[in-house]
């Protein structure tokens, strides 16, 4: 893992206390089951939690002092007394009634308005937790490697490749050049073209897709910047990230699988990289814009008689 990344998440500042719960959600699946126990006694009980010491912790989660401060360092904290404190804030916060419930799983007999209801307070829940983990300092990094590139390669394989379509499409529109690459062999050849002052993303929720990583790594080996859109940061794609933007997803059911909740995280990311991209390269960005809404305005006149 680059020393870009090992900063953006357990190194840098510790996340308020908001942030939490949605840190808890994203790590989670990638800790072991001793730390999982941890993470999941601080996220449901912050309150209690945040009055107990390291061992009285240890004790309850039937695990060990050193498992603690681990889990506490991995969601960010220096030490598990900095832990206690944002436990204590996060338990302040839903006194007050600011954290929504957690919504139970959509069920197969649950009516449609049940389902609205319950995948649109996911969607809510998500991008929430994406926006308060999400490392800005990475993103301006980011956005400073995009606003400046020759050319931009996205990977991504199915629902991620529809997001790496998206930001293709956003980014040309503004007048860079970039494209999205679904086909891992084009995606390969494509980025063994790429050079210093280019730079890849790859954008996959497991972390783990060889069709994303390879050419990702291919670029990486060839000095292009490198960036992975991902919601398991310890996973193989970070080892060949410059940089490293975590998403969060919704709780995945029988119904909603993983596919599908992560795309809403990942879309939030793929647009704060397009705003901040066209808020630094404004000047040439607008008119490029205003072009191409004038070159297809009139395939949205029915008057028109242009083909």
């Amino acid at each position: 893992m680059t020393s870009n990344v090992k900063e953006s998440f357990g190194q840098g500042s510790p996340p308020a206390p908001a942030a939490l719960a949605a840190k808890v959600r994203t790590l989670a699946p990638s800790m072991t089951r001793s730390m999982q126990r941890v993470a999941e006694a601080v996220a449901g009980d912050p309150a209690g939690c945040s009055a107990l010491t390291v061992t009285g912790l240890a004790e309850l989660t039937g695990t060990s002092e050193a498992t603690v401060v681990r889990t506490a360092r991995l969601l960010g904290y220096p030490g598990y007394r900095d832990l206690r404190l944002a436990l204590a804030g996060l338990a302040a916060q839903q006194e007050s009634g600011q954290s929504p419930a957690v919504t139970a799983d959509i069920a197969v007999d649950d009516s449609l308005a049940e389902v609205v209801a319950k995948l649109a307070h996911d969607e809510q829940q998500t991008l929430a937790d994406t926006a308060a983990g999400l490392d800005t300092a990475q993103l301006a990094a980011c956005v400073d490697a995009l606003a400046g590139a020759r050319r931009i390669d996205i990977y991504g394989i199915g629902a991620s490749g529809l997001v790496a379509q998206d930001l293709a499409q956003k980014l040309l529109r503004i007048g860079l050049i970039a494209h999205a690459h679904a086909d891992p062999h084009l995606a390969v050849t494509n980025a063994v073209q790429l050079r210093p002052r280019d730079v890849a993303i790859a954008i996959t929720h497991s972390g783990t897709t060889g069709d994303v990583i390879e050419p990702l790594r291919t670029a990486f080996e060839r000095g292009a910047t490198t960036i992975a859109v991902t919601g398991r940061p310890d996973g193989a794609v970070s080892q060949y990230a410059d940089h490293l933007l975590t998403t969060s997803t919704a709780r995945e059911s029988e119904l909603r699988p993983a596919a599908m909740s992560s795309r809403t995280s990942q879309l939030l990311v793929v647009d704060c990289l397009f705003v901040g991209v066209a808020q630094r390269t404004y000047e040439t960005a607008a008119p490029a814009l205003s072009a191409s809404y004038e070159a297809l305005a009139h395939r949205h006149d029915p008057r028109s008689g242009r083909r």
